[in-house]
This record gives C-alpha cells, sequence and structure tokens, in this order.
C-alpha cells in the first residue's frame, strides 16, 4: 500500500525513511511540499501540516491543498499523527491517544469557510458524508498494535476535539468540551478527517499527549514540559509508524459518501 503520514508541531521531515527525496505538488488549492520514500518498504509519502519551522501556525494551514497533495499522490490511506491536550485526568501526558470519534461541530476551514469539497452547486460529485465513526477501523487496529510496542502508554479510543487556533482554550471552554466528551484537542486535525471523509480516503488520526489542557489538573506544568514532550513526539510517531504501517494490508474507508449525481 501507498500510504500518506501527515506530521504536525515538532515533527516537520520523518526520521527512518529510506531514499526520501522531496517533491512538489502542485494542486487546484495551492503548492504542498511533500516527501516520499520507503519505511521498512511500506510507500510513504510524508508531509508536514505546518512546514518546515512551523512556517504556518494552525490557522494558517491549507488542509485542502495538503489533501489534494496526498489524493494526487496517490495515496491509499492516510495516518494523521498531532500533539495535543488532554481533558480526560486518566488520559495523562506522554500517552499515545488512537482516537476513535470527532467533535468539530463548527466544520469550518481556518479561512471561516465550510469545510468540504463541494463549494459548487451542481457541481458533479457533490454529496453528504454519512458515517457512524469517522476513522478506518482496520486502521485503528494496526496502530493500536503497534502503539504496545512503542513502550509508552496507549489509549485505544477517544474522542478528537478540534478547537481553533492559535491560542490555547480557557478553562471554561476546556470544561464544556469534556461535558461533550472530548478526549483531547488540538488545532489542526478536525478538516483533515472531514476532507479526506468525502474524498473516501481510509483515515486514522493518533494523538500524543504533551500536556492537559486548562483546569484539567490541580497545578498547571511549566510550559517546559509541554515543549519536551513535544520535542519527544516525533521519534515516538516515526518508531509507531515503522511498526504499524508494514502491517497495512486492507482498509476500509469510514461511512460512504451519497452523491447527487449518481
Amino acid at each position: 500500500m501507498r500510504i500518506g503520514v501527515i506530521t504536525g508541531s515538532g515533527s516537520y521531515d520523518w526520521p527512518h525513511l529510506e531514499g526520501a527525496a522531496e517533491r512538489t505538488v502542485v494542486t487546484d488549492h495551492g503548492v504542498v511540499t511533500v516527501t516520499e520514500g520507503h519505511l521498512r518498504g511500506t510507500e510513504t509519502v510524508q508531509l508536514s501540516r505546518h512546514g518546515a519551522g512551523h512556517h504556518r501556525l494552525s490557522s494558517q494551514v491549507d488542509h485542502k491543498a495538503n489533501l489534494s497533495a496526498l489524493l494526487a499522490c496517490k495515496t491509499e490511506a492516510v495516518v494523521s499523527f498531532t500533539v495535543c491536550g488532554s481533558l480526560d485526568p486518566a488520559v495523562r501526558p506522554g500517552s499515545l491517544v488512537v482516537f476513535d470519534d470527532l467533535y468539530f461541530p463548527a466544520n469550518r476551514l481556518p479561512d471561516g469557510t465550510p469545510c468540504t469539497w463541494y463549494d459548487t452547486p451542481g457541481a458533479a460529485g457533490r454529496g453528504h458524508w454519512i458515517f457512524d465513526r469517522p476513522f478506518s477501523e482496520p486502521l485503528r487496529r494496526a496502530l493500536i498494535s503497534a502503539a504496545e510496542l512503542t513502550g509508552v502508554p496507549v489509549v485505544p479510543q477517544g474522542v478528537y476535539g478540534h478547537v481553533d487556533g492559535p491560542r490555547f482554550n480557557s478553562r471554561p471552554e476546556v470544561a464544556a468540551l469534556a461535558a461533550a466528551g472530548v478526549s483531547a484537542v488540538s488545532q489542526t486535525a478536525g478538516p483533515e478527517i472531514v476532507l479526506a471523509g468525502e474524498a473516501e480516503l481510509p483515515m486514522a488520526l493518533v494523538g500524543f499527549v504533551t500536556d492537559y489542557a486548562n483546569g484539567v489538573a490541580p497545578e498547571p506544568e511549566p510550559v517546559q514540559a509541554l515543549l519536551d514532550r513535544m520535542e519527544a513526539s516525533k521519534d515516538i510517531f516515526a518508531t509507531l509508524a515503522g511498526h504499524a504501517l508494514p502491517s497495512l494490508d486492507r482498509t476500509t474507508e469510514a461511512g460512504f459518501v451519497y452523491r447527487f449525481d449518481a
């Protein structure tokens, strides 16, 4: 299989990628740089959502261009990695979370427009993404099994909450998200999930918890603890991918797209 890998804060390049070569992909939504190579024999296309040196803040990520690039590179599935803040005291910093559900009610891109490929009335292919759970279960199972080999605590399910950046959330905002059942939050993965789903591209999302969100722990940690875990996430995600990607031989998309011109 040819697997797309989206990396985030702290993971601007991808270690252990054999034969790595950068490629510029021109899409209808912008120009994207990807790195193609092999990870333990698996064809891999790595994309840094923020760009080298964190060029784009979360509020500036061009999700349509990124997903268009992965589709143009003929990826058959995508695994997205994100550092995240925990809203659940039981989901401790330093843990991996393999998410199984999504909280993204705004359904908006960073520029405020609806998060969808279907932005032209009457266009071919327009429709509704209909699903029970938004992630590919075979991908999730492979990642859960592989995560157990990393030596890092693994939470095998959780609700990912997308929040707007670039600021972090206040205590009342965190409390409202926790009341909705959100396990952990970050500022980028929501649009990736929706756009992959509408494109019928199987996807899974893994988070590495760098901190507790505001008000979850009795006392906040020093910011340096968050930064140290963010730096550590690069090798942890790469190790996880190295175990998981070679085992992928079958994936299924989540749900289906009901198209009005079918």
